[in-house]
């Protein structure tokens, strides 16, 4: 844990993680950080693509999963915006699963006014910067940003970020932007890859969504078992 808070979280960006990948059996280990250990003027690593210093949130997601069909699979599911649709984690608050995303959808533009298809294996290229429309059960609805960094068949790279503003009822919650997550995907052998997933909210973000840490735990495992192909609500969850 000294190791952690003097160097902060680290994609495996032709560098060791930190934290490290757990093992297949100790799959996922989640990480929520505080300034107390980081400071506030964190600034995050480069490899990330990330502007701009501190944080409100921020969590990491280190995990190795079985996955025997290929890159190919994992970059269609990234772009597969209504499977979404459904995932379920455990609130901490209602002692209950719950669905996190009731609807999502891919849309033609950043203004969302117009639904489309999920996005294609042929438009999923690196450099790529595509749109979706989801709603969250706490913040409400938005539009997202999708960005596919790398694509190769050993390794795949995207990050995520709201372009509009999220709100809970009337109450704004994340500016454009304030929202982020970043996924690194690896081949570690024939069946078994490597996941490392960090989100940040800026350190702007509304109070309301400050804390909650359980709740960022179960919400970041819900996104890797989505991704790993293993049930969003499978017992037991990652923090009660």
């Amino acid at each position: 844990m000294i190791g952690y808070a003097q160097s902060g979280p680290q994609p495996p960006c032709g560098v060791d993680s930190i934290p490290p990948h757990p093992s297949l059996a100790g799959s996922p280990a989640v990480k929520f950080w505080s300034t107390d250990e980081l400071g506030e003027r964190w600034r995050p690593p480069a490899c990330t693509g990330w502007t701009g210093e501190g944080f409100s949130t921020l969590v990491t997601t280190a995990a190795r999963f079985y996955h025997a069909e290929g890159m190919e699979s994992l970059l269609r599911q990234s772009g597969a915006i209504s499977s979404l649709v459904g995932m379920r984690y455990w609130s901490t608050t209602h002692k209950q699963w719950q669905t996190l995303i009731p609807d999502a959808y891919a849309v033609t533009n950043a203004q969302g006014n117009q639904r489309r298809n999920d996005f294609t294996l042929e438009e999923l290229t690196p450099g790529s910067v595509l749109y979706f429309q989801q709603a969250d059960n706490l913040s409400g609805k938005a539009i997202f940003r999708l960005h596919i960094a790398e694509a190769t068949p050993d390794r795949l790279v995207f990050d995520v970020a709201n372009v509009t503003l999220m709100r809970y009822l009337i109450l704004p919650l994340f500016h454009p932007g304030e929202m982020q997550s970043i996924y690194y995907l690896e081949r570690e052998s024939e069946s078994v890859w490597r996941y490392y997933g960090m989100a940040r909210t800026g350190k702007n973000a509304s109070s309301l969504t400050i804390g909650h840490e359980a709740s960022w735990v179960n919400r970041s495992v819900a996104f890797f078992r989505h991704v790993a192909g293993i049930p969003t609500d499978r017992e037991p969850p990652a923090a009660r």
